[in-house]
């Protein structure tokens, strides 16, 4: 049984005035336990909508979401158990910090979880071993830290409630290459190591491409594709349409086709392409 299912999932803002809109519109998906999902869209194409439906923050108008068997719209104590289930982080999670020190905010979801004060000690020891806050931070106040910091800090925060589903939604943003790289593998190390389902958000296609073994495609309010990275990242003209970007390997790829080089059309990493070049230039002789 996939651990999420959604069903003719609709969601309209504004519903029955002049600025009414239609944010998700009719979507069928299954997300299996243990799966790297990542979610991709222009702005406004439904992706931060269909995600706060995951978690029971906002509710269907037609349409059901089905968490590990239960719908979170059937009961609020439902909804509330499916919470602690899927952990969401927002873009810019360290705007919501908020307790007086490191070790304070990464335990208020364990807290409210009704855990006992050793289980709530190793949940949180735990996660900040995960995003790399060491120890000697947990005294000090979320509000002293780096922008990076503060970004793993916020992130630690829901991964020590041991969600069975971890959502992103850009993680990554505003930070310099090193702290991006930083909490991209801070992520990966997660679901390697838990085997949680992880579902990420992300402008960064080759990021994206890098770590997700499966791509949503999102566009006005609807998927338009679904499928591995090499077969969504096939579709390049389909995705510049939409708004998007594809990764630097794919477009490198495209104008290499476009010469007369014999090449695939779904690269989409540079260590891919990379090696496929050098077998390339093995087979037509040295320079």
């Amino acid at each position: 049984m996939p651990i999420i299912k959604v069903e003719s999932l609709t969601h309209v803002y504004s519903r029955g005035t002049p600025f009414e809109k239609v944010a998700v519109d009719g979507i069928d998906l299954e997300i299996e336990k243990g799966e790297f999902v990542g979610i991709i869209g222009h702005t406004g194409s439904g992706k931060s909508t269909f995600i706060q439906h995951l978690n029971g923050l906002l509710a269907p108008h037609t349409g059901r979401v089905i968490i590990d068997g239960a719908d979170p719209a059937s009961s609020k104590e439902t909804a509330r158990d499916i919470r602690f289930k899927v952990g969401l982080v927002f873009q810019y999670p360290e705007y919501q910090l908020f307790e007086e020190t490191v070790y304070r905010d990464i335990a208020f979801g364990p807290r409210n979880m009704g855990l006992s004060e050793q289980e709530i000690d190793e949940h949180v020891r735990r996660a900040a071993y995960f995003v790399g806050v060491p120890e000697s931070l947990f005294e000090s106040s979320p509000l002293e830290l780096s922008g990076g910091q503060k970004r793993r800090v916020a992130i630690a925060g829901v991964m020590a409630m041991r969600p069975q589903v971890l959502i992103l939604d850009e993680p990554t943003a505003g930070l310099d290459p090193a702290g991006r790289e930083n909490i991209l593998e801070n992520i990966c190390n997660y679901h390697r190591t838990t085997g949680a389902t992880v579902l990420l958000v992300s402008h960064s296609m080759d990021d994206i491409a890098r770590i997700a073994s499966r791509l949503i495609v999102f566009s006005h309010g609807r998927v338009a594709l679904d499928g591995a990275p090499a077969d969504v990242f096939s579709h390049a003209a389909e995705l510049k349409d939409m708004g998007l970007a594809v990764p630097q390997a794919t477009e490198i790829a495209l104008a290499l086709k476009k010469r007369g080089v014999d090449i695939e059309e779904s690269i989409y990493t540079i260590n891919y392409l990379r090696k496929l070049l050098v077998s390339l230039r093995g087979e037509v002789g040295p320079c």
